[in-house]
């Protein structure tokens, strides 16, 4: 008999998250702080897991950016940068970060490849290893950087929720934030 696939989805996301190094996030959290702004930049869906990372951001308290978007300031020293790719090398997140670094910003790299360029300029990196389109991470029955993407979802999340214990932000506080525009 066959495995289900959603079994087998859940058995790939269980193995990337107990290789996830959670000290990464802990290492992590003295980066944000409520005073300074938080800018995130990724290419497809690794951008979207970016882009649902800055939402959960405002919902608790913080002021994030979306490299991209028509609204979004320029970069500047003292900014934070979360870059997310999953080889770690698409040219153009990484000339992007690569910029934003030398304008003073500090960057946390969000890959599935700690070796890679993107990781080497980093000044600090979280690595996911779930599979990627460049075979890189945990191996995977879904395709191209699906396991990567799903499981930098939740690992973004888990920041989220250890940044919100840290600031003593609440369910209640977080949704004063939701948008009430639905």
């Amino acid at each position: 008999m066959t495995m289900r696939i959603l079994d087998a989805i859940n058995q790939e996301i269980s193995a990337v998250l107990a290789a996830t190094d959670e000290q990464q996030l802990d290492d992590a959290l003295p980066l944000f702080n409520q005073q300074r702004r938080i800018f995130v930049l990724g290419a497809g869906r690794s951008g979207l897991m970016a882009k649902a990372f800055a939402m959960r951001l405002m919902h608790i308290g913080y002021t994030p950016f979306v490299i991209g978007e028509t609204i979004t300031p320029s970069i500047q020293a003292g900014d934070l940068l979360l870059a997310v790719s999953g080889s770690g090398s698409t040219r153009s997140i990484v000339e992007l970060a690569d910029k934003a670094h030398q304008d003073g910003a500090t960057l946390l790299a969000v890959t599935s490849n700690g070796h890679s360029p993107l990781a080497q300029l980093a000044d600090q990196t979280i690595v996911v290893p779930g599979a990627t389109k460049a075979g890189d991470g945990i191996k995977s029955i879904q395709l191209l950087s699906t396991l990567f993407d799903q499981s930098v979802h939740l690992v973004l999340d888990a920041l989220c929720l250890k940044l919100a214990r840290r600031d003593g932000t609440d369910n209640g506080a977080a949704k004063s934030r939701h948008s009430n525009m639905e």
